[in-house]
């Protein structure tokens, strides 16, 4: 009997499947990033030559696919997703392949500093543990002693033990010594276990061979043994040939029951529905599912609301420490300036008090004399409400104001003091502003999960599909040149440049006309940038700007040059082919005839937000990001770097805005100016 529950898990014969499929598609493509949604399901964004960009799901636990379903990525990535971000972010995938016939995937990546592999274990609670060309354990999403094997940092990774005999490798002598092992157990729960396949596949094997499920293991004749291995050596053929027919089962109500790689005997009967991949029918199967879940209230809303309450309070606390420290940078300011406007009174008492002391006469007689004068109401005794013996200071009150005035400092002493407080109370308010926006980045996140997931509770499956697949429609949406760098010129001219030697070639190659003009940094480590005529004829503020972004995400930049000489050519001087037949690099081209020089071009960027109904940020040029916001700043060569250098622009942007428009540039991810920074490193231009 077909199961009423849709399946959960990818069984074995899936991952096979949907590994080699995978393997073609994703193999020698580059990793632009990495996002982690919830806690065990990550999307590895990447990016192949003269191709739409991939999207990688895995959810630790439950499923490996391709997806064309994009979905807003979190403010602040997990520490996890960090390291993922660190080890893996910018290498190139090589390989992926399934692990015997296990529920375990290794990935393959080439780095700098060597090849890593990332074992992604999808049975259990799953498990994604990094490791190096060693198999040394250098990281895992859960690290666990257990009686088999520990996953523990700095050890060599030990698989689980194989969970059956391998079905690729298994011999029809093998099958039968199993089979009669079991003894009278049932056939289906015997191969189940000892293949390794699950019961949907058990099942098949006996459907297509035409024996009963519930035989014993023990009763089956030779032509029924060779039965059931004919029909594994069809499943596993029709997955090593790629003989594959992708559906979704339907039940009866319609809802989705099965994603399955070729069709199955014991569906027969059942509506289906037919996809071009196996991974295509992954994505939308397990996008339905976990719609169906959300609709059912299986996501944890109190929870949800027990976050976000908690994410309240923190802001509110930041905001109150945040109005605390304005108060006292404007109060000790005052202070200091009400201490110089009584300079003559309080330096002259000052003076009065300690020469009595210096002639005998003791603090407490002295004070006496002090309060005595108050009564009279004599100033600038008037002034002194007490008298701090043990450290010598003077409580005043003048002004409106209460503070200490300390007889071992001189005047500008105690007045400088006032100063360095207030300046201190104002660089903790700074600070302090850093940490609310990001908290409120966070609440912001939690507020949109939360109201998603109380809105999709009250949705039929259906409805949620519907929203869902907008998703789909905005990933389809994006400008071509979206997957490089680019901008527009402050007079509106299309600005495209590469990012690496494989999108230096496709650009040139697939996107450049021949009336556009192609700048090139005089240094090794420059990318290709484009201006797109577009019909109109090319402005010289165009080529300016175009110059400066060239000279800018030059490797010039990094090496903290101040400028660097940039040329432009037309396309029809670029060639694959160098003086006397000798070959250029991938990514590289031959310059013939005539260069347009630009020299000493300075090496600079700016950094602006631009705050309408969402907030956004903007890079290029100066004059490229002056013609779009006044919010801006300026960065150059510099050594800082980084979160640090990202936080430091976000800082000075939003104390340029007013406290409504901070609000929502708080709510904006800082990870949005990172493509805007050479090398993710620079320095602030303060005479900006």
């Amino acid at each position: 009997m077909v199961p009423e529950l849709p399946k959960k898990d990818l069984t074995s014969f899936d991952i096979s499947a949907a590994v080699k499929e995978l393997q073609p598609l994703i193999a020698d493509s580059r990793v632009n990033n990495i996002y982690q949604f919830g806690e065990k399901t990550f999307i590895f964004k990447l990016h192949k030559t003269d191709q739409p960009p991939i999207r990688l799901v895995i959810d630790i636990g439950r499923r490996l696919h391709s997806t064309s379903y994009t979905e807003e990525s979190p403010t602040e990535p997990p520490p996890f997703c960090m390291l993922m971000r660190r080890y893996l972010r910018d290498s190139w995938l090589r390989h992926i392949k399934q692990y015997e016939f296990e529920r375990i995937i290794t990935v393959t990546f080439e780095t700098k500093t060597g090849l890593l592999n990332l074992v992604v274990e999808l049975f259990g609670d799953g498990n994604m543990i990094l490791t190096n060309e060693q198999n040394i354990i250098i990281q895992a999403m859960h690290l666990k002693h257990m009686r088999d094997r520990d996953i523990q940092r700095n050890q060599v990774l030990v698989y689980p033990p194989a969970s059956g005999k391998d079905p690729f490798k298994i011999t029809l002598t093998e099958l039968e010594e199993g089979l009669k092992d079991a003894g009278d157990a049932e056939i289906v729960r015997t191969l189940a276990r000892f293949l390794g396949i699950g019961g949907v596949y058990a099942e098949e094997l006996l459907l297509r061979a035409g024996i009963e499920k519930t035989r014993k293991s023990n009763d089956l004749t030779k032509i029924e043994l060779s039965a059931v291995f004919g029909a594994l050596g069809s499943l596993l053929s029709a997955v090593l040939e790629n003989k594959l027919e992708p559906v979704i089962i339907l039940d009866a109500a319609g809802d989705f029951l099965d994603a399955v790689p070729f069709r199955l005997v014991r569906y027969q009967g059942h509506s289906t529905q037919s996809f071009a991949s196996f991974n295509g029918a992954l994505d939308e199967f397990y996008l339905r599912i976990m719609a169906t879940e959300k609709a059912a209230g299986t996501i944890e809303v109190d929870q949800l609301k027990q976050e976000t309450a908690r994410l309240r309070r923190i802001v509110a606390e930041q905001e109150r420490s945040i109005a605390e420290e304005a108060k006292k940078t404007e109060r000790d300011k005052q202070i200091g300036d009400v201490i110089y406007a009584h300079f003559t009174e309080l330096q002259t008492f000052q003076e009065q008090l300690l020469q009595a002391n210096n002639q005998g006469y003791a603090w407490s007689a002295i004070i006496e004399q002090v309060m005595a004068a108050k009564k009279a109401g004599k100033p600038p005794a008037l002034y002194t409400e007490s008298f701090d013996g043990k450290n010598l200071t003077l409580n005043l009150f003048l002004d409106g104001y209460h503070f200490g005035f300390s007889l071992r400092k001189s005047f500008f002493e105690n007045a400088n003091a006032y100063y360095e407080k207030s300046k201190l109370a104002k660089q903790k308010a700074q600070g302090a502003q850093v940490a609310l926006n990001e908290s409120k980045k966070k609440l912001a996140h939690s507020e949109r999960i939360l109201q998603e997931a109380e809105a999709l509770k009250n949705l039929k499956p259906a409805q949620i599909m519907e929203v869902l697949s907008k998703r789909k429609e905005a990933m389809a949406s994006k400008q071509w040149y979206e997957k490089f760098r680019w901008f527009t010129t402050s007079d509106g001219f299309l600005v495209v440049a590469g990012k690496d030697t494989v999108s230096n070639e496709v650009l040139i190659k697939k996107y450049t006309a021949q009336e556009d003009v192609v700048f090139h940094a005089e240094i090794t480590g420059s990318p290709f940038v484009v201006i797109k005529a577009e019909g109109k004829s090319i402005t010289d503020q165009a080529l300016k700007e175009a110059a400066e972004y060239a000279a800018s995400f030059s490797r010039a930049w990094r090496e903290n040059a101040g400028s660097a000489d940039v040329y432009w050519v037309r396309v029809d001087q670029l060639s694959k082919s160098g003086p006397s037949g000798e070959s250029i690099p991938h990514g590289a081209f031959f310059v013939v005839g005539k260069r347009n020089w630009y020299r000493n071009t300075p090496l600079r960027v700016a950094i602006g937000v631009l705050v309408d109904n969402e907030t956004c940020f903007v890079g290029g040029p100066i004059d490229s990001v002056k013609a779009k916001t006044k919010t801006y700043v300026v960065l150059l060569p510099g050594d800082y770097q980084g979160k640090e250098l990202l936080q430091m622009i976000m800082r000075l942007i939003t104390a340029k805005l007013s406290k409504e428009q901070r609000e929502g540039a708080g709510k904006t991810s800082i990870e949005q100016i990172r493509e805007f920074i050479p090398y993710t490193r620079g320095a602030i231009n303060q005479k900006v």
